[in-house]
C-alpha cells in the first residue's frame, strides 16, 4: 500500500455546513456535495407541500383525490422555521446516513410534527445523533436505527407518514413496495435512482429485473428514465389500490428525481393502462412511436360513463417508415404527464435565495414551466443533423419551422439540444428535408443504402418556412436563466458507495478510478502478447 492510498484509509473528520446546518463526518459516512441541489430542491417542494397539506388536513371535505394548486385559499400560514407543530407533517428520512437532509428540513421547513432520520448502520446513527444536538434539533429530528424497508412495513396501517424520502445509492426499487404503503392518502413521495447507466439503456436486461420496464439507448434516454421511474412506482402503488400523481419529475446531474403523490382508489387504479405505453424506436433515425397498453372510450361525454379499451395492433411497421432501420421495443414507461404546472408555478412564486443553488432551481423550474407537459419524449437537434449528415442548423430555425406549421414546440430541462413537439415524426422529417434543400449537402455523404439517403430520396409534401416565429425564443432563454447546468467540479458522480465523499480523499480517488476499466484491459492484453 502507498502513502496515497494508506492516508485515503484513515479516519476522516470534517465540518461541513450546508443551507442551516453544520454537521461533521467522520469515517465512511457518505455525503455528496454536488446533491446540494437535490436537497435544495427538495427543501424547496416542502415548503410549498406543506402549507397545502396541512390546510387540506385541517378542511371538513375529505380530499379525495388531486386537485388545483392555483388557489390561494388552499395553502394556511405556517409557524417559523425550527418550531414543531402538533398538526404537522410527519416525514421519514428512510436512509439518512450524516443526518444532513433531515437536519435542514427541520430548520428550514416549517409545519413539522417529526422527522425520522433512519440508517442501518450503527455508525451512522451516532453520526445523525450528534449531529441533531449540534444543530439543536432535536425537538423535531428523531435517530432511528433500523432496516429502511422493515421501518416502513411497520408503519403500512398505522401511524403512516405524511412524507417519504428515498434517496439510495443506486436502484431505489427495492424500498417501493414499503413506501407506497407507509405513506398516508395523499401524501409525498420523494425518489431517487442514481443508476443511470442501467436507466438509459446500457442493460436493458437489467432494467427489467429492477424496474419491470426495457429501457433504450435513445437520444432522450434521461426522459425515459424518468418515465421507467414513475411506471415503476405505479406498478408498486396498483398493488394495493393505490396510484400516484406526478408534481415534479427532474433528471439532473448523475440522477433522476421525482415527487410524487400517492392516493387511495381501487376505480382510479383501471386508468393506470392508459397511463403506461410502450415505445417503438428505429435504431436507425432515431424515431419513436409510442403505443399506449390501455385506452379510454367515451372520455369527455358527460351522458356515458369511460369505458376501458385496448388499442388494436401493431401501431407500427417492422421497419421504420422513414428510413427502413430496424426498430426495437421498449417500454412500458410513463406516458402522462410528468409534472403538476400548478404546483411548479407555486414553486417559482415561493422561491428564496436562502437556497445555495436557487439560481439553478429557478432556471430549471422556468423551462419546466414552459415544457409540453402532454407530450412524452423529445428529440436531440444534433441528431436529426447527424443523420442526414448536414450542418446543424439554428435551434430558432427549427423551432419556428415547427411553429410555422401549426404544431407546438418545446424545450426540456433534460437537454439543451431538445425538441419537444406534438408534430409527427414524419413531419419533423419534411422540416429537415426542407433544411436540405436550402443548405445541401456533400453529395459523398449519400453513397449507399443509409438513413440519410432513404429519408432525402422523398421529397417533402410542402416547403417549410423557417422565418422566426415568435414564440420560438422561450421567455426562459430571453431572461438568461441557469438553465442548464454544466459539471459542478471536477471528478463529479455519483461516488463509490459507503465512502466519505469529502476532500481531496474524494478527489485522487477519482483521478485514479479514470479509465481504470481501459488500462486493466491493456495491461490484460500485453500479458497474453508477452505470453
Amino acid at each position: 500500500m502507498d502513502s496515497e492510498e494508506k492516508q485515503n484509509t484513515e479516519i476522516l473528520i470534517e465540518d461541513i455546513i450546508e443551507g442551516c446546518a453544520k454537521i461533521k463526518t467522520a469515517g465512511k459516512v457518505f455525503y455528496n456535495p454536488v446533491q446540494e441541489f437535490n436537497r435544495d430542491l427538495s427543501i424547496l417542494v416542502l415548503r410549498v407541500f406543506s402549507k397545502y397539506f396541512i390546510a387540506e388536513k385541517n378542511s371538513s371535505k375529505r380530499v379525495k383525490g388531486p386537485t388545483s394548486y392555483s388557489d390561494s385559499e388552499n395553502f394556511i400560514n405556517l409557524p417559523e422555521k425550527g418550531i414543531r407543530l402538533e398538526n404537522g407533517i410527519s416525514i421519514l428520512e428512510a436512509l439518512s446516513a450524516t443526518g444532513l437532509r433531515s437536519i435542514r428540513y427541520g430548520k428550514e421547513i416549517s409545519g413539522i410534527k417529526q422527522i425520522i432520520a433512519n440508517d442501518i448502520s450503527l455508525k451512522a446513527v451516532e453520526d445523525i445523533k450528534r449531529n441533531i444536538e449540534n444543530n439543536n434539533i432535536s425537538n423535531i429530528v428523531i435517530p432511528n436505527h433500523d432496516d429502511a424497508t422493515m421501518l416502513m412495513y411497520k408503519h403500512r396501517k398505522e401511524n403512516r407518514f405524511d412524507v417519504i424520502d428515498l434517496d439510495p445509492y443506486g436502484c431505489p426499487s427495492i424500498f417501493l413496495d414499503s413506501a407506497v404503503q407507509a405513506i398516508t392518502d395523499g401524501g409525498l413521495l420523494l425518489v431517487t435512482a442514481t443508476d443511470m447507466a442501467v436507466l438509459a439503456g446500457n442493460s436493458p436486461e437489467t432494467c427489467y429485473t429492477k424496474y419491470g420496464s426495457i429501457s433504450l439507448r435513445i437520444k432522450c434516454c434521461h426522459e425515459m428514465a424518468v418515465r421507467i421511474l414513475l411506471q415503476c412506482i405505479e406498478s408498486h402503488a396498483n398493488r394495493y389500490s393505490r396510484y400516484i400523481v406526478p408534481l415534479l419529475s427532474i433528471s439532473a446531474d448523475f440522477y433522476v428525481r421525482v415527487f410524487v403523490r400517492v392516493y387511495t382508489g381501487a376505480h382510479k387504479c383501471k386508468f393506470t393502462t392508459s397511463k403506461l405505453s410502450n415505445v417503438y424506436h428505429c435504431t436507425g433515425c432515431d424515431s419513436f412511436t409510442l403505443q399506449p397498453l390501455g385506452i379510454l372510450k367515451n372520455q369527455g361525454e358527460n351522458t356515458n360513463p369511460i369505458k376501458f379499451g385496448l388499442p388494436a395492433v401493431p401501431s407500427v411497421p417492422q421497419k421504420c417508415e422513414h428510413c427502413s432501420g430496424t426498430q426495437h421495443m421498449g417500454g412500458p414507461i410513463w406516458s402522462a404527464p410528468l409534472h403538476s404546472l400548478d404546483f411548479v408555478q407555486k414553486l417559482l412564486e415561493n422561491m428564496s435565495n436562502d437556497l445555495g443553488t436557487f439560481r439553478r432551481i429557478e432556471g430549471i423550474l422556468r423551462v419546466i414551466s414552459e415544457e409540453l407537459n402532454d407530450v412524452p419524449l423529445y428529440y436531440a437537434l444534433e441528431k436529426l443533423s447527424g443523420t442526414l449528415h448536414v450542418e446543424t442548423p439554428p435551434m430558432l430555425s427549427i423551432r419556428s419551422a415547427v411553429l410555422n406549421a401549426g404544431y407546438r414546440v418545446s424545450y426540456t430541462h433534460m437537454n439543451k439540444t431538445s425538441i419537444k413537439t406534438d408534430a409527427p415524426a414524419k413531419i419533423v422529417w419534411d422540416i429537415m428535408r426542407s433544411w436540405v434543400e436550402e443548405h445541401p449537402i456533400n453529395t459523398k455523404r449519400l453513397i449507399g443504402e443509409n438513413p440519410a439517403t432513404r429519408i432525402l430520396s422523398i421529397k417533402p409534401e410542402i416547403k417549410h418556412n423557417f422565418n422566426f416565429h415568435t414564440l420560438a425564443n422561450p421567455e426562459s432563454r430571453k431572461t438568461g436563466l441557469l438553465r442548464f447546468q454544466e459539471n459542478p467540479q471536477p471528478h463529479w458522480g455519483p461516488g463509490t458507495r459507503n465512502t466519505a465523499m469529502i476532500g481531496e480523499a474524494k478527489i485522487s480517488k477519482s483521478k485514479r478510478n479514470q479509465g481504470k476499466r481501459k488500462r486493466e484491459a491493456s495491461e490484460e492484453n500485453k500479458a497474453k502478447t508477452d505470453h
